[in-house]
């Protein structure tokens, strides 16, 4: 990445380290700027760096943009709740996109073992049980909608994993590492909000999220399906 795309990974690296000073010094003013840069800056480098626009790239992009509704959904989350249901709606979207994007993948005709896929489910779905139960107690009148968030981000991961054998594995394996680092930011945001508040927990959240963006960004741009002899 550092040597394929410098002036990209340099300028998102600046965003990056921006949006954490930000967080960790509470600069709401300075986030107006910063939070919706990570998905503007993630869609404009697809856009110019792919020449030639597939499905797949098209739906990551879409999900990209629906990322960027729920960031600027959620920096208002204080001044009315209204505002979290929208940004959860917004990244449910999102995820949907990214789902959609992953399956594409995975209908390649490419023989691969099967062996590794039900480990696959059992994993990414003992994950998402567990940490509903660990939730759950403290979800109220959000019990539903958290329910269905976490199995739509269990997908994602699931079908970001069943892209194995099907693409090239440096698209799969950053794909796959930005899917588990959604997880993982998902995850500390939903503890962080119904649970306890962590002393590093937004800085955790934004730093997974924007690694996790960018790994599928880069995964995307680095694609190559992989044809059936």
């Amino acid at each position: 990445m550092l040597k394929k795309y410098p002036q990209f990974t340099f300028a998102f690296a600046i965003i990056f380290f921006a949006e954490l000073l930000a967080v960790t010094n509470n600069l709401k003013e300075i986030r107006l700027v910063t939070k919706p840069l990570i998905t503007l800056s993630l869609m404009l480098f697809l856009y110019f760096t792919i020449k030639r626009k597939s499905r797949f790239t098209g739906k990551i992009i879409t999900g990209l943009f629906f990322s960027l509704l729920g960031d600027v959904f959620l920096l208002f989350v204080n001044s009315n709740q209204l505002y979290f249901m929208l940004g959860l709606g917004s990244f449910l979207i999102a995820h949907l996109f990214y789902i959609a994007a992953f399956y594409l993948d995975s209908t390649n005709k490419m023989e691969v073992q099967q062996r590794y896929i039900l480990p696959i489910f059992m994993v990414f779905g003992f994950f998402c049980l567990s940490y509903y139960y660990l939730l759950h107690p403290h979800l109220g009148n959000m019990n539903i909608p958290v329910l269905v968030y976490s199995f739509v981000i269990t997908l994602m991961g699931i079908m970001a994993a069943l892209r194995y054998g099907k693409t090239n594995f440096k698209s799969f394996a950053w794909i796959l590492t930005g899917a588990i680092f959604f997880i993982v930011s998902d995850s500390v945001l939903a503890y962080n909000k119904f649970v306890e508040r962590l002393e590093i927990g937004d800085l955790l959240v934004m730093a997974t999220y924007m690694l996790a963006q960018f790994l599928i960004t880069m995964g995307t741009v680095e694609r190559k399906f992989v044809k059936v002899n």
